[in-house]
């Protein structure tokens, strides 16, 4: 008769192998993506730091195209589809190859030089599924192994620039399949998650924390408030991810050369900006971002559709960055304008759209609400989940990335079709 021990051995140690392989896995990728994340850190706050000092740089930014087409186009990555090519590799098995890394960083670097309206998260999350997947195939993982191994590169880097190592987690198991939640993946993306953002707080990157000035009493009346600027946010995604897709596919259609895309685009950003004149819109825009959140000031009412524009502008023609800090900005301005029309601290209302906009494009409301207490604390944490929840559900099957599929219905507890959007 077998021992017991060795019953509760066998029973247990699937497990127990499981955990040592994705420990030591998750703290190899966590370095490898903090280190990487550091490094494109300070590299875009060192050109943004260069375009302040140097107001003439935005006049390159037609050239910046160029360069980034040719670079692409060498390097035969001339049809990367950027952050959709990584969610999709978690479903196709098509590993994006190594030289996406380092292309990606010079791409969303140069764009930041030069005053593109782009973001770093959709640079992070190609960046580390990149090299996530180089450390799987070096270790020879096994296809499902992989798939988690990506995921866990997406969460490390995420984490990297943002500091918000949870809600990097939730966002790289949640964004894949829209209503599926890939649960076995969630304790290697923490921990990765952990350990890339302690690297990067050794190599001095510096977190994204707000502080709000003012939270509302729990009472029907915010209640309501924030109903209405869940609903508006969600109607805000929809164009969000209309105006961005549907730009991306006017320069294809009216311009089939890619570097006549670029320096078009460019010139569009360079003249609208020089009529602007505040250059506020610009790369990411954090520090309008912070002015809306923590000072509860918007210089103008139309800030938001003017930075949609830009971005949709600056990507749609080839310029390499991410769409999710530029969505951080539409939400924020939008909600400093809009909330004092309904009596709210306009600060406060900033920082509930920011995050509802966002939950809207992506479809991650556990991820939002997550980021919500990483960024602003627990205070408020039922007004953050009301405005997702709206924002989630009225936004429909609209995404800003094109792979990600929507499998469980937003309506009603059944599985659709995953191609019908």
């Amino acid at each position: 008769m077998e021992p017991v021990y060795k019953k509760v051995w066998n029973r247990a140690a699937p497990t127990v192998q499981a955990w040592v392989h994705w420990s030591v896995l998750a703290v190899l990728t966590g370095v490898v993506c903090g280190a990487a994340g550091a490094a494109f850190y300070h590299a875009v706050g060192l050109v943004t730091a260069w375009r302040g000092a140097h107001p003439w740089l935005l006049l390159g930014m037609p050239l910046a195209g160029v360069a980034i087409v040719w670079l692409y186009q060498v390097c035969g990555m001339e049809n990367d589809s950027g952050t959709n090519q990584i969610i999709a590799s978690v479903r196709s098995g098509q590993r994006p190859p190594l030289r996406l890394a380092p292309l990606i960083f010079v791409g969303s670097v140069l764009t930041h030089l030069t005053g593109g309206s782009a973001g770093r998260e959709g640079a992070a999350l190609q960046i580390g599924g990149s090299l996530a997947c180089q450390v799987g195939q070096r270790l020879h993982l096994g296809e499902r192994e992989m798939n988690v191994e990506v995921m866990c590169g997406m969460s490390g880097l995420f984490a990297a620039l943002f500091s918000t190592p949870l809600t990097a987690a939730v966002f790289a198991i949640e964004v894949i399949s829209v209503g599926i939640v890939h649960y076995s993946a969630f304790f290697p993306c923490l921990l990765t998650a952990l350990v890339s953002m302690g690297v990067t707080v050794l190599l001095g990157v510096e977190g994204e924390h707000y502080t709000l000035a003012v939270v509302p009493t729990l009472e029907v009346t915010s209640l309501v408030q924030i109903g209405v600027l869940g609903v508006g946010c969600a109607l805000l995604a929809m164009v969000f991810c209309v105006v961005v897709h549907q730009t991306g596919r006017w320069y294809v259609r009216f311009f089939r050369n890619p570097y006549l895309r670029a320096v078009v685009g460019g010139v569009l950003v360079v003249v609208i900006s020089l009529m602007e004149g505040s250059r506020d819109y610009n790369g990411a825009g954090g520090d309008i971002i912070a002015l809306a959140l923590e000072e509860g000031v918007v210089h103008v009412p139309w800030a938001f559709a003017l930075k949609l524009v830009l971005t949709a502008l600056t990507l749609g023609a080839g310029y390499r960055g991410g769409e999710i800090v530029p969505t951080f900005f539409v939400g924020a301005t939008f909600g400093c304008a809009v909330a004092p029309l309904l009596g709210m601290d306009p600060g406060f209302g900033a920082a509930v759209c920011m995050i509802a906009l966002f939950c809207g494009v992506v479809n991650c409301p556990l991820a939002s609400i997550f980021l919500s207490v990483e960024l602003f604390g627990s205070q408020g944490l039922l007004f953050f989940a009301l405005a997702c929840s709206l924002s989630y559900l009225l936004s429909g099957k609209f995404s800003l990335y094109s792979s990600q599929k929507i499998v469980y219905s937003k309506l009603e507890p059944r599985f659709i079709d995953a191609n019908a959007h």
